[in-house]
């Protein structure tokens, strides 16, 4: 037989033995089997939390969670570390200890916070000034979903009140509008990098005139698996009441948030905007805020008019005097609204006016509580929606109050409260929320609750819904002030698209 024709058998018989291979190794079901794309839950996800507070009167309470999901809660880990060491638990500097093979043995530490098993919430506590960043990493099946919270309350000094910031995933872009440099304000960027390399960090400040000359606040190196805090008075000479400010970053990848300390009306964390959109919602103002103060910037080369409403129980309606807005491109804007809600929840909603275009914006509002010197401050920003599923941590039996808008089309939300720290059972209930409107929802309690607990929102039909926490501290604790904080709930990514795969022979032709 000739050489030829041997060839030709073999690679017959090779492509014949590839294609059966290929048949056998086939899915039955997913995106292959179906031509499809499809829904995954995540393998991984990292969360990162800002170190909560330099005072010494601080007492700072985390949380973290991931929810029940078809996923064996069997496997996977979840685990929160002391920044600037390792995810993986070992300190950068190795000691001298040796194992039997005389290589030199990392220590050992234990995770700050860990989550054991889906569906049940835990908790830890640092008092004073020394807590530091945390960095997490979430693998297999405690992944999708994985949420924390830090939680920090101290009586006295600059920024007194009720500090809340959701821990987040790293990014490389941030607005944060609301910001400000005033001589009455300490704001402090706070940059979280969860790397092996370093990051580096770019920082632009808008002010009611366009942008500040700052150059030092470009190239700010964050150092691997660390943070790194920065007073924004420091970037810019002149004091500005409102500001809007822009991170981005030039390698790596950071999580970042601004820590607002005000020495007449408390403080709590700004989180970022959701990224710039023609239209943006902002929700869960308390029904007895005093003064609401909207900033908004339009970071494009255009100007943006929009139009502005409160979407309360009842409906939506413009505030009297403060219909429109108007944002000059690269100018931060800031309106006060004064008490707009007048005695009931709301959340504010801006869009384009009909003769605008579609502009991005990023926005936010300062909120303000209690009258005098029993002030407190909070703010919240755009929210992006919901989405398949939200989480948010750290909820107590009383002061919890949850916040559902939907301005457009009207949805249907199902909520489950998990199992408390300490013990209990999850319970579920399911809302309606009308076009419009927003619902100061009655928060499902778990039965027989012990400690603290997560709330799971899921969007079950009809138009996107915005949803915010709030959490509030009286009595005694808070020292007779009006403490409270607030946090959107944004949706937790737990799932991604999978593309559809088939076999392709023709690769094998090539």
């Amino acid at each position: 037989m000739k050489r030829t024709t041997l060839s030709l058998i073999a690679a017959g018989a090779a492509l014949a033995a590839v294609t059966s291979v290929a048949a056998v190794a086939a899915p039955e079901e997913g995106p292959a089997a179906t031509g499809k794309a499809a829904q995954q839950p995540v393998e991984r996800t990292s969360l990162l939390c800002p170190a909560p507070s330099s005072s010494e009167l601080a007492e700072t309470t985390y949380t973290a969670y991931t929810p029940k999901t078809e996923v064996s809660s069997d496997s996977g880990t979840a685990a929160l570390v002391p920044a600037a060491r390792s995810l993986a638990g070992k300190d950068d500097k190795k000691g001298d200890e040796k194992d039997d093979k005389g290589d030199e043995k990392g220590e050992e530490e234990k995770p700050f916070l860990a989550v054991k098993k889906q569906g049940a919430p835990v908790t830890a506590e640092e008092n004073g000034s020394g807590a530091p960043a945390l960095i997490g990493l979430a693998e297999g099946s405690l992944a999708p979903g994985w949420s924390a919270q830090q939680t920090t309350h101290f009586t006295a000094g600059a920024g007194r009140g009720l500090h809340g910031a959701a821990c987040s995933a790293p990014d490389t872009d941030f607005w944060f509008p609301g910001a400000s440099t005033a001589e009455d304000r300490s704001d402090y960027l706070h940059l979280t990098n969860p790397d092996d390399a370093a990051a580096v960090v770019d920082i632009e400040l808008y002010g009611k005139d366009g942008a500040l000359d700052s150059e030092v606040g470009e190239g700010i190196q964050v150092p691997p698996r660390s943070s790194v805090p920065v007073l924004l008075s420091t970037l810019t000479g002149k004091p500005q009441t409102n500001l809007t400010v822009h991170v981005t970053a030039r390698s790596g990848r950071v999580a970042a948030a601004v820590q607002a300390l005000d020495q007449k009306v408390g403080g709590d964390w700004l989180t970022p905007s959701a990224e710039p959109s023609a239209s943006v919602v902002l929700p869960g103002i308390p029904k007895d805020a005093t003064a609401v103060r909207l900033v908004a910037f339009a970071p494009g080369s255009a100007d943006a008019d929009l139009k502005v409403s409160l979407a309360g129980p009842n409906g939506s309606l413009s505030p009297a005097g403060n219909e429109t807005l108007h944002l000059k491109s690269g100018m931060t804007t800031a309106v006060d609204l004064a008490d707009v809600t007048r005695g009931e929840p709301g959340s504010l909603v801006l869009t384009p006016t009909g003769d605008s275009g579609d502009t991005p914006v990023v926005a936010a509002v300062r909120v303000i509580r209690g009258k005098g010197g029993d002030q407190e401050s909070a703010f919240i920003p755009a929210a992006r929606p919901v989405g398949d599923r939200a989480t948010v941590t750290g909820n107590g039996a009383k002061g919890t109050y949850l916040s559902l808008t939907a301005p457009g089309k009207a949805a249907k939300v199902r909520v489950t409260a998990s199992a408390g720290t300490g013990g209990g059972t999850a319970a579920t209930k399911t809302y309606s929320v009308g076009a419009g409107r927003t619902l100061a929802a009655d928060v499902p309690l778990p039965d027989s609750l012990k400690g603290t607990y997560a709330l799971t929102v899921e969007t079950v039909s009809g138009g996107p819904v915005h949803a915010s926490r709030t959490l509030t501290l009286s009595g005694a604790a808070a020292d007779g002030i009006s403490m409270f904080t607030v946090q959107n709930l944004t949706d937790d990514r737990g799932t991604v698209t999978v593309p559809a795969a088939r076999p392709e022979m023709g690769v094998l032709l090539d």
